[in-house]
C-alpha cells in the first residue's frame, strides 16, 4: 500500500467484521449509502461464481479488463516486496487501488477473517462495525469467544465510530475496552443505542420497526428472508447514520431496504419444488436456517438437503443444528452429501457418516451439481430443496442451476 500511495486513505470506509452476517450487512450498508447519493465501492468475500463479484462499484462487479489492468499494475510491484502476496492480500490491495482509481465517495469493506491481522485492516475506518461473535476459525482466532472478540476488536481505531451488534456483556466489554484504549470517537451498542423493535415475516421479506441513536423508522419492508436480516438491517442503518452523523430520510431507508438481493443468503432460485440456497458455514449460521425453515417456508411435504462443507467444520454439530429434533428433522427426507470444488473440501463421506450417526437418511453425491440434480429428481412439487453448508457449495449450485435453466429455455 505504501508503494501505491496509500489508496485506502483516498476515501472514507465502513469496515465490517463479525462471525456471521458480514456480507449481508455490507450489502445493506452499500445500498443505504448508494440511495443517499454516494458512489460506493464494496469489497466482500468469498465470491460465489466469479472473482469479479468481490470488488464492486455501486453494486456492479469490476469489469474483466479493469481487473486485468489492476493485476498487471500490482505485478510491477513484486520486485519491491519482501515476499509474495497471498491471494487474499492481492485482492485486497487490488480493491483498495481500484476504488481510488474510479474515485468512489465511500467504500464498504468486509473483513476476510478476524480483524486485527486481516489484510483489510491496513485501512483506518470511519465506522467500524462488529456484527456478532461466535465460534468460527477457532484454530486461528480462538480457542475462546473472548479470543475471537479481541481479534475482531482490532478494526476499531482512533477517531472511528464503533457500532457493535454483539449483545453478550462479557464480549461487549472487550469492544468497550478497545474503543477506550485507541481513542475511538463513539461506541454504539445494540439495544442501548439501536435495536430492531419489530421484526416479523412479510411476503418476500420482513417488516421492520427500527430505532437508532438518532431516529425511529416504522414498518420498513426489507426484501430479504430470515429474522437475522432484521438484525443486520438495523446494524447497517446505524452504521450509515454514524457515517453521515445524522439520521436518514425515511424515503432513502425505504428505497434501500426494499431494493436488496443478497445471493446465497436464503436465496430462492426455483419453485415447484422450492429450491433455497444459503451459504451458512458454521453452527451460528445453521441456527439461522433452522429458524427460517420454521418461520419463512410453509412446506406441506418434505425437505431434501444438499450439504457440503469445508474442512474444520463439525458436520455432526452442523446437521444437528440445521435439523433439530422436534423441528425440521421430522420433515427431512434425505441428506445428500457432496464436496464443493475446493482443496479444503470436507469429504462427502464424513458428512454422510455424521448424518447417519444422527439417525438421518443420507447418500453421497459425486459433486454439488450431481447432488442438486438428485434432490430435484427426488423432490415433489410441494417439497423444499435446501442447498447449504458453505458459500462454495452455493456457488457451485448457482452455476449449475444457471446452466440447467439455460438448457430448459433453449439457451
Amino acid at each position: 500500500m505504501d508503494y501505491m500511495g496509500e489508496p485506502q486513505d483516498a476515501y472514507p470506509i465502513v469496515h465490517i467484521t463479525g462471525t456471521n452476517g458480514k456480507g449481508s450487512t455490507a450489502w445493506i450498508t452499500t445500498e443505504l449509502l448508494k440511495q443517499s447519493g454516494l458512489k460506493v465501492g464494496t469489497y466482500t468475500s468469498p465470491n460465489l461464481e466469479r472473482i469479479n463479484e468481490r470488488i464492486a462499484c455501486d453494486g456492479i462487479p469490476i469489469p474483466d479488463d479493469e481487473l486485468v489492468e489492476e493485476v498487471e499494475a500490482l505485478k510491477q510491484l513484486e520486485e519491491h516486496l519482501l515476499g509474495p502476496l497471498t491471494r487474499f492480500e492481492l485482492l485486497t490491495a487490488l480493491a483498495y487501488r481500484w476504488f481510488a482509481d474510479v474515485a468512489v465517495d465511500a467504500a464498504v469493506i468486509e473483513v476476510g477473517m478476524g480483524g486485527l491481522w486481516d489484510a483489510t485492516n491496513v485501512a483506518d475506518a470511519t465506522v467500524a462495525v462488529i456484527t456478532n461473535v461466535s465460534y468460527d476459525h477457532v484454530e486461528i482466532l480462538g480457542p475462546t469467544l473472548k479470543d475471537i472478540a479481541l481479534e475482531k476488536s482490532g478494526i476499531i481505531k482512533a477517531a472511528s465510530t464503533a457500532v457493535v451488534g454483539e449483545a453478550d456483556p462479557e464480549l461487549v466489554s472487550i469492544f468497550v475496552r478497545q474503543a477506550e484504549t485507541v481513542g475511538a470517537d463513539r461506541l454504539l451498542l445494540r439495544e442501548s443505542d439501536f435495536s430492531c423493535l419489530e421484526n416479523r415475516p412479510a411476503v418476500g421479506g420482513r417488516l421492520l420497526s427500527m430505532k437508532t441513536q438518532e431516529a425511529y423508522y416504522d414498518e420498513v419492508f426489507l426484501s430479504l428472508l430470515g429474522a437475522h436480516q432484521g438484525d443486520n438491517a438495523v446494524l447497517a442503518l446505524q452504521a450509515v447514520e454514524s457515517f453521515f452523523g445524522s439520521p436518514l430520510a425515511e424515503e432513502i431507508v425505504e428505497n434501500a431496504m426494499s431494493n436488496l438481493a443478497v445471493p446465497g443468503r436464503l436465496e430462492i432460485v426455483a419453485r415447484h419444488p422450492l429450491c433455497v440456497l444459503d451459504g451458512a458455514h458454521n453452527v451460528g449460521g445453521a441456527r439461522v436456517i433452522a429458524r427460517a425453515l420454521e418461520e419463512e417456508f410453509t412446506i406441506s411435504s418434505g425437505i431434501y438437503a444438499v450439504v457440503g462443507m469445508l474442512r474444520g467444520r463439525d458436520p455432526v454439530a452442523m446437521l444437528d443444528t440445521l435439523f433439530p429434533a422436534g423441528g425440521a428433522r421430522s420433515r427431512l427426507r434425505q441428506v445428500i452429501a457432496c464436496s464443493p470444488l475446493s482443496e479444503r473440501a470436507l469429504p462427502s463421506r464424513e458428512i454422510c457418516d455424521a448424518a447417519r450417526g444422527l439417525g438421518l437418511e443420507a447418500v453421497e453425491a459425486s459433486s454439488v451439481a450431481a447432488g442438486v440434480d438428485m434432490a430435484l429428481e427426488l423432490a415433489g412439487t410441494d417439497d423444499l430443496v435446501l442447498v447449504t453448508g458453505s458459500l462454495y457449495v452455493v456457488g457451485d449450485a448457482r452455476s449449475h442451476l444457471a446452466i440447467h435453466r439455460a438448457k430448459l429455455h433453449g439457451g
